[in-house]
């Protein structure tokens, strides 16, 4: 089968490799569609970061470079292994893609397996990925979603459980205003999260293709441009003067964090959501003198139903955040090199492995 193997920085190839035996408590899956993520371009660009280097394998995967990528991803059950009763052929399923130790509690109760020791992700980590046309899974980060809501759509349910994860970090309420920095795929579809609560959302972002995604969408009660706008000046005019009251962040760009900083209200609170490939300055007596919290999120933790639930009740529309849908074959010509270099032009790319849906 057809797949995307990371080697090193910029080294990604599209390789012939063996599909994966599905095992005992495993659900071999026919992906239809994968997301690139903007981890994905981290790696790529910046990398390795989760991905581990050649010779240093991952300590619960044991895999190393190269390894097959891609963690946004929706397919359809092909195969059950032994001991797996409640998923069946034909099913339409996305994947919570973790990589965590046998002895974690990953029951419905946990509010912490995704910060356990050693923890990684199917995609980046090993134990293959969406970048290929097959892949098995443990059953327990398989989530079978209705047929309703069409495949393509469902890859974009992995990003939005990174937003629905950071909101509840949060803990915004709803009749709060956020301010989002960034119109990426993170930035809306945690925009999406806000408004589905009742929080009000203001935008900012540079690129004209993003921010009338942001307006086209109804993500964003206001849209900003920051190289034309004083967003921290539009922000308390918004607010009557009192600044946000929880700012998200969205960009790994040092600009837009220290933005949040001066516009989110005193004890507001910030939510750092983006992968950062490079150290980060923090003005120390900003958060100091108003008493801001300032909150990391990674991922998501027992958030993929209620995530897939807001969409399939048609709460959460997905269509209108993909911009591009590719072959596999140009997943660097037309994935990468476009979001990296030409991010103004697309916002949430598509990959279909097998080149069906292309």
């Amino acid at each position: 089968m057809r797949a995307a193997r990371y080697y090193d920085r910029g080294d990604v190839r599209i390789e012939e490799i063996d599909p994966p035996e599905v095992g005992p408590g495993m659900v071999g899956i026919d992906i239809a569609w994968c997301g690139i993520c903007g981890t994905d371009l981290h790696e790529y660009a910046d990398g390795p970061i989760f991905i581990p280097p050649a010779g240093h394998p991952q300590p619960i995967s044991g895999e190393s470079a190269p390894v097959t990528i891609g963690h946004e991803m929706s397919g359809v059950v092909s195969e059950v292994g032994d001991g797996v009763t409640d998923l069946a052929v034909g099913d339409h399923v996305v994947v919570e893609p973790y990589i965590l130790a046998d002895d974690v509690d990953t029951g419905p109760q946990s509010h912490d397996y995704h910060l356990s020791r050693d923890m990684n992700f199917i995609g980046l980590g090993g134990c293959g990925g969406g970048l290929a046309e097959k892949i098995a899974v443990k059953r327990r980060w398989v989530h079978r979603i209705d047929a309703s809501v069409p495949l393509d759509q469902a890859a974009l349910i992995e990003p939005l459980a990174v937003g629905f994860h950071a909101v509840q970090r949060s803990g915004a309420q709803s009749g709060a205003i956020a301010l989002i920095t960034g119109a990426g795929p993170i930035g809306l579809l945690t925009a999406a999260i806000c408004r589905a609560r009742g929080i009000s959302v203001i935008i900012s972002e540079p690129s004209p293709l993003r921010r009338a995604k942001a307006a086209d969408t109804g993500v964003a009660d206001h849209v900003l441009d920051p190289a034309a706008q004083d967003v921290v000046a539009r922000v308390s005019e918004l607010t009557s003067g009192r600044g946000a009251d929880v700012g998200f962040e969205c960009t790994s760009v040092q600009p837009a964090f220290d933005t949040l900083l001066d516009a989110v209200k005193p004890t507001g609170v910030v939510v750092v959501v983006s992968i950062w490939g490079s150290p980060a300055g923090l003005d120390m007596q900003k958060l100091v003198l108003k008493e801001i919290d300032l909150r990391g999120t990674i991922a998501y933790v027992n958030s993929h139903p209620e995530t897939i639930a807001l969409v399939e009740s048609g709460e959460i529309d997905l269509a209108p955040f993909i911009t591009g849908k590719i072959d596999l074959a140009d997943l660097v010509t037309e994935g990468y090199d476009t979001l990296l270099h030409r991010n103004e032009t697309a916002v949430k790319i598509l990959v279909s492995p097998s080149g069906a849906g292309v």
